[in-house]
């Protein structure tokens, strides 16, 4: 059964980098104007900006290949604080209309990151011991 563990952590570790790459992709096209401007609002300096690309984009294909993957899922859950601290901080007690938790989505990248962390690579990794 070992084999169904190790692949288990690729799947989380997959599911959490695939999902999380769509918004890096999205700033790689869109750029980081939105994430400058919450930024600047907050009275935190601008270039801070562009660790979204790391935080959505390359932390999340590490964690897929399983390169530096602890490493990588802190960033992810780093990138999520920020992203509830920036853009949701008054979303914490709400909920959506549909029943959803408001941040259900940052909350979720936060939770599975923990679990990567706490689990580790598995050996279907760059990271395998």
């Amino acid at each position: 059964m070992p084999v169904y563990n190790d692949f288990g952590k690729f799947i989380l570790r997959f599911s959490v980098g695939f999902l999380m790459l769509f918004h890096g992709v999205a700033k790689l096209i869109h750029g980081v104007g939105f994430i400058k401007m919450t930024l600047s609002n907050a009275g935190l300096p601008q270039f801070l900006a562009y660790g979204a690309y790391v935080g959505e984009f390359l932390a999340p294909l590490f964690l897929i290949l399983g390169f530096m993957t602890r490493a990588s899922a802190a960033t992810i859950i780093f990138t999520m604080i920020m992203a509830i601290y920036l853009v949701h901080s008054k979303d914490l007690f709400a909920i959506t209309q549909t029943g959803a938790w408001a941040i259900e989505v940052a909350a979720f990248y936060i939770l599975t990151s923990i679990v990567i962390i706490l689990v580790g690579p598995g050996k279907y990794s760059i990271d395998k011991k």
